[in-house]
């Protein structure tokens, strides 16, 4: 897939991507990015392509920035051959990247996340499933039997009816419910936390991805690994790309799942289900108690009737968009 020359220069300013890890550059910030953007557009440079070529003066004259921000973007574009061959790398390998700039960027990510939406997006497999119609599904690492059995219920009904699994690919609820997706011959689409790199060497996940049914995305360099804070940032990315979102099993006012589904109830992004039982951990009993909506185990009606009776249980708590802080 061929990328424009204004994506490669977001890429330049606003990656990590072959960037020497003994390097002192610092590629911009989402927010740093977005002001440039602005006096970008303002300036008749119309495009990120049109800082190629340009001196330090030029730079700064037609953006009106300081000395020091003009060498700083002369210093990050001046890597052009090693992005390329990076580009290179991780397409041999079957990982392309996006930026917001292209038409088959996730049209949700836009609209939920406005700003806030990621710059860059590196992915695997089929980039058409993201934004499709279809159901999150979150919680934690730990499930008891009930928790277990919804992850699958839930995946096996995405798998069956045409909707996209969406998850973080993470063990757990993540890889139960995606397994069951794709079992059912389904699709899914795992927002990852962890190395986009190492995670396409799973022989699941290479046949699934051959037969375009699942998609490995992530807005960290593919080599990353995995950290609280990956895994923070990319929560509101699983919920954003979703009708609905269904939370098995959370702690209680602590770690990754919490945040995500307190941080999606706020913003209004999606409704948010709640598996409601009486074994249910603490976590899943305050999330209700914040607006989360109850999800029953087992599921009252035919597993066919998952999508219209999500819709119908939600209408009277429909999302109410508001745009948050940056990333």
């Amino acid at each position: 897939m061929m990328i424009s020359i204004d994506s490669k220069v977001i890429l330049l300013l606003a990656s990590r991507l072959a960037i020497r890890k003994d390097s002192d550059l610092t590629p911009l910030s989402l927010r740093e990015w977005n002001i440039l953007e602005k006096k970008l557009t303002a300036s008749g440079l119309e495009s990120p392509a049109g800082l190629l070529g340009l001196g330090v003066n030029d730079i700064q004259q037609h953006l009106e920035i300081s000395d020091d921000e003009a060498i700083r973007i002369v210093e990050l574009l001046d890597r052009i051959e090693l992005l390329e061959l990076s580009l290179a790398y991780y397409a041999d390998k079957g990982i392309q990247v996006i930026t917001r700039n292209e038409e088959i960027y996730p049209q949700r990510y836009r609209e939920r996340l406005k700003d806030s939406a990621p710059l860059v997006l590196f992915f695997a497999g089929e980039p058409a499933l993201m934004g499709q119609p279809g159901i999150a599904v979150v919680g934690s690492r730990h499930l008891d039997p009930i928790g277990q059995a919804c992850a699958e219920f839930v995946g096996n009904t995405c798998g069956l009816s045409g909707l996209v699994l969406y998850s973080g690919g993470a063990k757990g609820v993540d890889s139960i419910s995606t397994l069951a997706a794709l079992e059912a011959r389904g699709t899914a689409v795992s927002v990852l936390a962890h190395s986009l790199e190492q995670t396409i060497k799973d022989s699941t996940a290479k046949k699934s991805i051959e037969r375009n049914d699942l998609c490995l995305v992530t807005p960290y360099t593919p080599d990353a690994g995995f950290s609280v804070g990956t895994a923070m940032g990319r929560n509101r990315l699983i919920y954003c790309l979703a009708d609905y979102a269904i939370v098995v099993a959370s702690d209680s006012e602590k770690g990754g799942t919490w945040a995500g589904a307190t941080e999606t109830l706020k913003a209004g992004w999606v409704p948010v289900f709640i598996l409601d039982h009486p074994e249910m951990p603490d976590g899943n009993r305050l999330l209700m108690q914040k607006g989360g909506l109850p999800f029953p185990h087992p599921f009252p009606e035919h597993f066919s009737k998952l999508e219209n009776w999500l819709k119908e249980k939600s209408q009277h708590a429909s999302p109410k968009p508001q745009q948050l802080g940056l990333l």
